[in-house]
C-alpha cells in the first residue's frame, strides 16, 4: 500500500502564493513513490483544480490530488455557508477532511456529526480523512485510548461495510501547531490501537491508511513514517513550504 502525504493548508494562502507553492512542489516532485494531496481553503478549490489539471496535461512527474478541508453532512438545502459532497466532486475533489481537531474545538463538531460527514463524502466517491485525537488533558489523564476509539467507533458504526474506503488521521491535539510531536513510539502505539479497532470491524483493515497528523515536519518525518502502522502524514505548517513538503514526501517510501 502506498503511503499518503496530505497537506492541510488550513486558513492560509492567496492566489499568488498558491500558484508559486504548487509550481515549486510539482517541479520537485518527480516520480514520487507515495500519493500526494493538498487540502485547500474552499475559496481556492477552483484555482487549485485548474493548476493541478494544467500540470497533469503536461504529463510530467507524479500528480497531486485535490482535497477539501470540510464537507457538509447535508445533500442540499437551507444550510448557508455549507458545501455538499456533490459540489466538491464537481471541482475534482478526491479527499475531504472531517472532524479536524480545530473544527471539533472551535465549531463544536460531535462524533456523530463527523460520522455523518464521512458517510456523505463516501456517497459521492470522495475519500474522507477522518481525524481523531486527544487533548493534553486527556492524555495526561490516561484517556488517549478511550477518546480515539470513541471517535473512530462513531464512523465505523455509521459507514458500515464502507469503512475500508476511509482514511484515518491520528492528530494528538497537544501536538498540533505547538511544535511538540509525539515520539515515534507514542504515535505507533496509538496507530496500532486504531488498526486493531479497524480489524474488529473488517478483515480488510490494511486497506485503510492511518496517517499521523501531529506536527510532522522535514526533520522528524522519516522516523515517524518508518513505524509499521503509520501510513503517511497529514501535514500542516510544513505543507506551506515547498522544500519541507517535498522532504516529507521523499521520506514516505
Amino acid at each position: 500500500m502506498k503511503k499518503l502525504i496530505a497537506g492541510n493548508w488550513k486558513m492560509n494562502g492567496s492566489l499568488a502564493s498558491n500558484e508559486a507553492l504548487l509550481k515549486a512542489v510539482q517541479a520537485g516532485l518527480g516520480a514520487a513513490v507515495c500519493e500526494v494531496a493538498v487540502c485547500v481553503p474552499a475559496v481556492y478549490l477552483a484555482q487549485v483544480q485548474g493548476l493541478l489539471a494544467a500540470h497533469a496535461l503536461l504529463g510530467s512527474g507524479s500528480q497531486v490530488s485535490l482535497g477539501a478541508q470540510d464537507v457538509s453532512a447535508q445533500e442540499q438545502g437551507a444550510f448557508t455557508g455549507e458545501m455538499s459532497a456533490a459540489m466538491l466532486r464537481e471541482f475534482g475533489v478526491r479527499y475531504a477532511l472531517v472532524g479536524h481537531s480545530e473544527r471539533r474545538q472551535y465549531c463544536g463538531e460531535t462524533d456523530a456529526g463527523v460520522a455523518a460527514k464521512a458517510k456523505a463524502a463516501l456517497a459521492q466517491g470522495i475519500t474522507p480523512i477522518v481525524c481523531v485525537g486527544e487533548s493534553l488533558t486527556e492524555r495526561e489523564a490516561g484517556l488517549t485510548a478511550d477518546v480515539v476509539k470513541r471517535q473512530l467507533a462513531a464512523v465505523v458504526h455509521e459507514c458500515g461495510h464502507c469503512i475500508t474506503e476511509i482514511v484515518v488521521a491520528y492528530e494528538p491535539v497537544w501536538a498540533i501547531g505547538t511544535g511538540k510531536t509525539a515520539t515515534p513510539e507514542q504515535a505507533q502505539e496509538v496507530h496500532a490501537l486504531l488498526r486493531a479497532q479497524l480489524h474488529a470491524a473488517t478483515t480488510h483493515e490494511r486497506r485503510v491508511k492511518i496517517l499521523y497528523g501531529g506536527s510532522m515536519n522535514a526533520a522528524n518525518a522519516a522516523q515517524l513514517l518508518a513505524q509499521p502502522d503509520i501510513d503517511g502524514g497529514l501535514i500542516g505548517g510544513a505543507s506551506l513550504k515547498a522544500q519541507d513538503f517535498l522532504t516529507i514526501i521523499a521520506a514516505a517510501h
